[in-house]
């Protein structure tokens, strides 16, 4: 007997962190630091716009070559986000960021963004897995 496919909610990090698309690069790079993350949904008026991760951020960095300081969020941040609700089957959502090739899902709720689900989360639940059917 199997057990049912977890929805998102159990391994999704819950009141991401945002940020505004006027945000300008040191502020995100200063707040994924901080909080050890790599993405960040952009928000503007509560709404979401993009998402902007550590690899966006050093990337423009290096291209650019002005200062980051100048570089608003909104010109790094990618705006075709993959979002999804709470209560979607983990795997759906795994093989749409496989299929995207992203490194987060949104999590939205209502139009309101309730949490993000990563890479290092998917990792989380394999790891779950794995032990579950090696111990069986």
């Amino acid at each position: 007997m199997s057990k049912p496919i977890p929805a998102v909610r159990k391994y999704m990090s819950t009141s991401p962190h945002s940020i505004g698309p006027d945000g300008n690069l040191v502020q995100a790079h200063a707040m994924m630091r901080e909080h050890s993350i790599r993405h960040l949904p952009v928000l503007d008026g509560g709404v979401l716009v993009g998402v902007v991760s550590a690899r966006d951020v050093s990337q423009i960095e290096a291209l650019v070559g002005g200062n980051p300081k100048q570089i608003p969020v909104g010109d790094a941040m990618a705006t075709n986000v993959y979002a999804t609700t709470p209560d979607a089957p983990l795997d759906e959502v795994v093989d749409e960021m496989a299929r995207r090739k992203v490194g987060c899902a949104v999590v939205m709720d209502h139009s309101h963004v309730v949490g993000i689900v990563t890479t290092v989360d998917v990792c989380t639940a394999l790891a779950e897995l794995l032990r579950g059917r090696l111990r069986a």
